[in-house]
């Protein structure tokens, strides 16, 4: 028998001794040698001190509460251990990249006000109406800048056109617009 394989026996008698008897001694000795190297792990994989530090004992409560659930024909004490690791990182990393949701209101949404919604539905036509009195090729410009979100050299290499007649035309359009709107 090597001493890795020693080794590993020596681990797996530990862990039967916390599944079976909840020995906690045998449980320190587990403690001890792969909370140090678990947090180490966590710290190359990106986490901080501190959040690894906390990851690791997370890990380790988690080998004392799920030590029945080892089995040494599927994987050694150590790739057990370092498995749970791996997945709490990843958790772990998904919780810091996600953003925090903003505070929910309690209670019901208030109805939006009718004359508000009125008064925006009437803009919204009238809109549609300036945008249809425009020249085609001053209506097809606003349409690529504001509902294609185009840059104005966007524009002007898509349509061939120079960019400073691509910006007449638009501010033209916009004058159009305002004066349609009132």
């Amino acid at each position: 028998m090597t001493n890795a394989e020693g080794e590993q026996c020596e681990w797996a008698q530990h862990l039967y001794m916390v599944r079976d008897n909840k020995d906690e001694a045998a449980f320190a000795a587990l403690f001890e040698h792969f909370a140090p190297r678990i947090k180490s792990f966590l710290m190359k994989s990106g986490a901080d001190a501190g959040t690894a530090e906390e990851c690791a004992q997370d890990v380790m409560a988690s080998v004392w509460q799920k030590a029945h659930l080892f089995d040494p024909a599927r994987a050694g004490v150590a790739t057990w251990v370092f498995t749970i690791a791996r997945n709490r990182s990843i958790d772990l990393l998904r919780r810091q990249r996600r953003p925090e949701p903003q505070e929910l209101g309690w209670g019901p949404v208030a109805e939006p006000d009718q004359a508000d919604a009125l008064a925006l539905q009437q803009e919204s036509n009238q809109l549609n109406l300036a945008l249809k009195a425009l020249p085609v090729k001053q209506r097809k410009l606003i349409e690529r800048a504001y509902f294609g979100d185009l840059t104005h050299s966007e524009i002007a290499e898509e349509t061939g056109l120079p960019l400073g007649t691509i910006k007449s035309r638009i501010r033209l359009a916009l004058e159009r617009l305002r004066h349609g709107l009132g």
